[in-house]
């Protein structure tokens, strides 16, 4: 069963939520009478996804909608960067709704308002925003969790909003809302204990990091994407030239929905000029027999020497 709420105005990726869901992971919006920027509903989508869904696949695109389907859970409506309809199906869990409400219905509403969406963790350290990029099972959120530890601020995690503001186009890293999506062996390695939290699925918790939350946009002053190596240290190589916009639109969150949604000509300018105003390096980490505070060390020299 699905929990419902009168109209309650959320705040999250610099835009109020008006949800006629509850979505406890979400900081409420000081004043609840403000307009919406994008509205939350319950509707009955069955019939557009038989239209215009097909079987062997699970997402459609109208004229005016992008329709997601995940099955056992729900169909989703993602309308004009300003409308999330949700049709629950029989035997849902809430939680489940709530994981793709929050990810891939967010991303593609911010790719509708051309809000660039980064698959990847972001903290603030000395006044800046450092965002961690890669793909899943990298350790974008472990180290992200790690750095929470020792005192940073969480901006983001999984979905990490970015714009670029309207005086010289720096970009700046838009809170998300403040929660972490953590599995039991990032929990284990960080010395968490995993039963103060609950679970997402299977061995992966949601993590809540209120206490320790940045709720106010931050510049972005560079990028480091973890991915996984064979060698016995770390490596850290720093991205140069063009390919810095393949590594942005690879990262990009769920980035295989810029075309369908009308976005490659946006895509490719923010892309670009992201790339020509942050630094950005490559974290090589070892597969195994590495702490995620030798990371941190690496991070934190690059940060305080000024190199980025």
């Amino acid at each position: 069963m699905v929990h419902t709420v009168q109209q309650t105005v959320y705040q999250a990726f610099g835009m109020r939520l008006v949800s006629e869901l509850s979505l406890p992971e979400v900081l409420q919006a000081a004043e609840q009478k403000t307009e919406a920027d994008v509205e939350i509903k319950l509707g009955d989508l069955s019939g557009d996804w038989s239209e215009f869904g097909t079987p062997d696949d699970f997402y459609a695109y109208t004229d005016h909608q992008f329709l997601f389907y995940v099955p056992d859970t729900a169909i989703f409506s993602i309308r004009g960067g300003k409308q999330i309809i949700v049709s629950p199906l029989a035997g849902s869990v809430e939680k489940s709704i709530r994981l793709y409400l929050l990810g891939t219905c967010m991303g593609a509403i911010l790719i509708q308002r051309r809000i660039l969406p980064l698959h990847g963790s972001a903290v603030v350290m000395n006044g800046r925003a450092y965002a961690f990029i890669g793909d899943s099972g990298a350790g974008k959120s472990t180290l992200a969790a790690a750095f929470l530890q020792n005192g940073y601020p969480l901006l983001s995690d999984d979905v990490i909003a970015i714009k670029l503001d309207g005086i010289n186009n720096h970009p700046i890293v838009i809170p998300a809302y403040p929660q972490q999506k953590l599995w039991q062996q990032s929990i284990d390695h960080l010395g968490m204990e995993a039963n103060r939290y609950q679970t997402i699925y299977d061995s992966k918790y949601a993590v809540p990091v209120s206490s320790n939350f940045c709720a106010q946009p931050v510049p972005l002053a560079g990028l480091f994407e973890i991915v996984k190596s064979e060698a016995a240290e770390v490596e850290m190589v720093r991205h140069q030239g063009l390919e810095r916009l393949a590594i942005l639109s690879y990262h990009t969150y769920r980035n295989f929905l810029i075309p369908q949604l009308g976005g490659n000509d946006w895509h490719f300018s923010t892309i670009a000029s992201m790339g020509s105003k942050v630094n950005m390096y490559q974290l090589r980490r070892p597969s195994v027999g590495l702490t995620v505070h030798d990371l941190i060390s690496r991070v934190l020299h690059i940060v305080n020497e000024g190199a980025v």
